[in-house]
This record gives C-alpha cells, structure tokens and sequence, in this order.
C-alpha cells in the first residue's frame, strides 16, 4: 500500500490527458480496474478515520448511501487540498445487511465472523465514486449491488480463510468476487466493477466528458 502523501507516478493510458488524475485510495483493486482501463493517474492515499466518520454519520441516522458518498468526498478532498488542480476520485464501500453495517475484518476471527454472519443471507454492497477539484465535489455516484451468500460450513470458511490468506482483510464482508470469493454467493444482482470496489462505468463517462479519455 502507498502511504499517506507519496504519490506514484502516473500511469499511461491510450488517451494524452491534458488534466492530471488522482486516486485517492490505496485500494490495489480500485488502481487495477483504472489501469487496465486505460485511465492515466497517480495515487494519493489521504489519511481519513473512516471508522469515527461512518460511527458519526450512523448515530445521525444516515444511510449507506450517505455515508459512502461523504466518505468518498472526504477522502477525495484531503487530496485535493494538495493538488487542487487535479481531479481527485474518493471512493467507498458499505456493506448493508439488515440495517448492520460490516467492516473490513481486521483479522482472521473478524472474518471468521463476517463470514459467518453473512452466511445464507441477503446483503447490499453499496460503493461509491466521488469526484473532487480544487477543494469542491463536482460529480458523484452510488450504486448498489444486491448478492445472497449461500450457506456455509464451518469447514468451508476455514478452508477459504486458509487459501485467500491476509487479503481476506482488503475487502469488506471478507470476500473477493474476482477470485475464490466467487464460491461464496449463489446470486449477484448488480454490477461486477460495483462489487469490486468502483462504479467504474459511469466514471469513465465522467473522465471521457472532462477530456481524460478519448471520446
């Protein structure tokens, strides 16, 4: 992961872009689905307490939809405070079962227990994509995924946490549809690139319209 305030080096796509890209994440996954895009950009990771931001916005009643939009933004802002010339992109996932919110697991027993709890049951996985220039939101998008995991035995999950290893802490619900997450769910009803971590074809509008990609 890149750590806060050190910028890569912009990755070259098939378009010149004559405005400069951010990334502000240090998710390999968001940076992969941008590079094999085409999407020229740097990555800047900004160091946001996501964890008081989504307890604060929770105990005001807000919704997953809310509080990935305004995590996104914050994290697009942070960076763009730095480079406000650039166009920033926040992004944020929430994963909604119930009306509980689940995190990224930050150890095997916490995935155990995502797991676990998921298991054999309906959940929406909402993400977001903020879009940020000298300081303002200038575009944004949610959408939502809705995925049932099918049941699981205690076996099984012991199994899939030996195999996915510590990336099993990169994604919230403790699953990764692009590889052995697939096993995982009986029904995915959305988009793919949502599920992922980006809702990457209205982003990629958004980059064609402001000049970042040919049109």
């Amino acid at each position: 992961m890149v750590e806060p305030g050190s910028p890569v080096a912009p990755v070259a796509g098939p378009a010149a872009a004559t405005t400069s890209v951010i990334l502000a994440s240090g998710s390999r996954f968001r940076a992969e689905m941008l590079r094999a895009a085409g999407v020229p950009f740097a990555v800047l990771v900004p160091g946001v307490d996501e964890a008081a931001v989504r307890e604060s916005l929770g105990a005001e009643g807000a919704t997953a939809e809310d509080v990935a939009i305004a995590l996104g933004e914050l994290k697009a802002v942070a960076v763009s405070r730095r480079h406000p010339e650039a166009l920033v992109i926040g992004s944020d996932q929430m994963l909604d079962c119930n009306g509980v919110w689940f995190e990224k697991p930050v150890d095997r027993d916490h995935a155990r227990a995502s797991l676990t709890a998921l298991a054999g049951r309906d959940h929406r996985l909402v993400t977001s994509a903020v879009v940020v220039r000298g300081g303002e939101r200038i575009w944004h998008v949610s959408q939502s995924v809705r995925m049932r995991m099918r049941p699981l035995s205690g076996d099984f999950i012991e199994r899939y946490l030996d195999a996915v290893g510590d990336d099993v802490r990169s994604s919230v619900g403790a699953y990764q549809l692009e590889g052995l997450g697939a096993q995982l769910f009986t029904t995915v009803e959305g988009d793919y690139f949502t599920v992922l971590g980006l809702p990457l074809l209205p982003l990629l509008d958004f980059l064609r319209v402001h000049g970042v990609l040919a049109r």
